[in-house]
């Protein structure tokens, strides 16, 4: 790539700011990024394209990693970012970037016609600063999908555990899916923060949601069981299905602690240990005398 000295970019870049922002907007309006609002994406482009200018400028063109090109690094991350949060492809997210590409060889088409050799040595250093920028935005736009991917992962790990008081002293924690090490965590944390709001003494832990009960899952319901036990409340596991209790037993596997079919019967039981009835209270209408 040619260093800056021996380049006419930084001043060509500088004096064609305004048609290369035209020229690339002209270009996306067929491509993704047209669907964006026409405002937000031509920020994009002339905020990129202005510190770009000024990278070139002020710094060397082989090195982007460089203080000059620490704004311009910032608005790539800042659009990788929004990207990723508006549901663009990675493909998508770097066809953005690339496609300043023909731009700026349009102008430099234009300026450097006279010089041949000139002209195809620019282009080779602005293809391969672009290129440079572009994967840049690639490894942002990468990271914040992943962050997205692990904060929706735990939003949904939080919803599909959620603790419910279903009468005075007695919680129920129904569970939907697989359970792992890290939604083991999840499920004892709510658990035990809801035991000590709700001053609960029995907690029913309903597995019905669970597809299938193996060693590993019965390690994570009884480390559950036990942190409730040191917080002072008994559990009761509902949701034992044929299938779950044979394959129990096949594994040999043992959970220590009081079962039931059905969590309407784990209820019921609940009740009863803590010394309460759930009363019918129709009575039947005496008929009226003749």
């Amino acid at each position: 790539m040619a260093k800056l000295s021996a380049s006419r970019l930084p001043g060509i870049l500088s004096d064609s700011v305004r048609h290369i922002i035209s020229d690339w907007l002209t270009s996306l309006k067929a491509s993704p990024d047209g669907r964006l609002p026409a405002a937000e994406l031509e920020a994009q482009c002339e905020s990129i394209v202005t510190r770009l200018a000024q990278a070139c400028r002020e710094g060397n063109l082989t090195d982007i990693d460089t203080s000059a090109f620490a704004p311009l690094r910032d608005v790539l991350a800042d659009v990788s970012r929004t990207r990723a949060l508006q549901g663009f492809s990675p493909t998508e997210a770097a066809t953005f970037i690339l496609s300043l590409k023909q731009p700026l060889f349009a102008r430099l088409r234009i300026v450097l016609a006279s010089d041949p050799e000139r002209l195809a040595s620019d282009i080779v250093t602005m293809s391969e600063l672009i290129d440079l920028l572009g994967l840049f935005m690639m490894e942002t736009f990468q990271r914040a999908r992943e962050e997205v991917i692990l904060r929706q992962q735990t939003e949904i790990s939080e919803l599909s555990t959620p603790v419910v008081k279903l009468w005075e002293g007695i919680l129920a924690l129904p569970l939907i899916g697989t359970l792992d090490s890290a939604r083991t965590q999840i499920v004892m944390e709510n658990l035990l923060d809801s035991i000590v709001r709700y001053e609960a003494d029995i907690a029913i832990i309903d597995i019905t949601g669970v597809p299938t009960v193996d060693t590993l899952v019965a390690q994570h319901l009884l480390k559950t069981v036990a942190a409730a036990r040191l917080m002072g409340a008994d559990c009761i596991i509902s949701g034992i299905r044929p299938q779950i209790a044979q394959t129990m037993v096949h594994l040999g596997v043992e959970l220590n602690v009081v079962s039931k079919a059905n969590l309407s019967d784990a209820f019921a039981l609940a009740l009863r240990r803590l010394g309460k009835m759930v009363v019918n209270q129709r009575r039947a209408v005496p008929a009226d005398p003749a």
